[in-house]
């Protein structure tokens, strides 16, 4: 069976609390080999080392998502510094910006967003970046902080080529998920024709941003493989290659720890 990635999601969030069991056996049953399990605030963190604990095959980061920025308490960074130096903790995040729908200040979210790049770079694990409605002002933080090497990820990508070449430049991978299956994500299917063979990722953002198919249902891991269906599709390429090529960059991002503790 041919071996699969899912690069970001939240199997620690209630959504997953009464049938997580069942998800990740299905999960496997499609050929999941690694899930990454983002943490999105303090208490989201603690559980997706949990999580990387009890599952071999799940790999945890750690960090504040940009909604949650303003309840971040004063010793916050301390507290994903310690996570961090956990072996089964490869990155740091998600982290970034959120103007859309701007549920913590603007200024907090910044001051959180460089607070995590420099923890990146102090425990040299990449960082994994949510950008919305943010892409000009989430370059210039970038482009102003030291980053680790390999920089880290651009997660659910929805930036034009332009943007995603100016990310690729400070080198960054970028992920694409479930929306690169909808009818009318044309201009998203035709940006996978511009990013490198060797810098994409695939990934589900469980429970959010289910493909078509499941559109009005949870997400969940096991259905990522839709998503890598229609990528392959998009750019004419075997499956079976591009399943491969997804697994090495994340093995190349996230280090071999991400599947050899499978």
């Amino acid at each position: 069976m041919t071996e699969l990635v899912d690069t970001h999601a939240h199997l620690d969030f209630p959504q997953f609390q009464k049938d997580l069991d069942q998800v990740l056996e299905r999960a496997r049953k499609v050929g999941i080999a690694a899930v990454l399990n983002a943490g999105a605030d303090e208490l989201s963190s603690r559980r997706s080392v949990e999580l990387s604990r009890k599952y071999p095959w799940i790999s945890a980061s750690v960090g504040i998502h940009p909604h949650s920025a303003v309840k971040a308490n004063n010793n916050w960074i301390e507290k994903l510094e310690k996570l961090a130096a956990q072996d089964t903790v490869l990155a740091i995040g998600e982290t970034g910006l959120d103007y859309y729908r701007n549920l913590s200040p603007k200024e907090i979210q910044e001051k959180v967003f460089r607070e995590h790049i420099r923890l990146a770079c102090r425990v040299n694990k990449p960082v994994i970046i949510h950008s919305r409605m943010a892409h000009s002002e989430t370059l210039q933080v970038l482009q102003e902080e030291d980053l680790p090497y390999p920089a880290g990820v651009m997660h659910c990508f929805s930036g034009d080529r332009s943007w995603a070449e100016s990310f690729l430049e400070l080198g960054f991978y970028i992920s694409l998920a479930g929306p690169l299956t909808y009818p009318k994500s044309h201009d998203l299917r035709d940006l996978l024709k511009y990013i490198p063979a060797n810098r994409l990722l695939l990934e589900t953002d469980a429970p959010y941003l289910s493909p078509q198919a499941f559109r009005s249902r949870r997400n969940e891991p096991s259905y990522i493989k839709l998503t890598y269906e229609r990528a392959a599709l998009a750019l004419g390429q075997d499956f079976e290659e591009l399943a491969r090529q997804v697994y090495l960059n994340a093995v190349r991002l996230f280090s071999d720890a991400f599947v050899d503790r499978a």
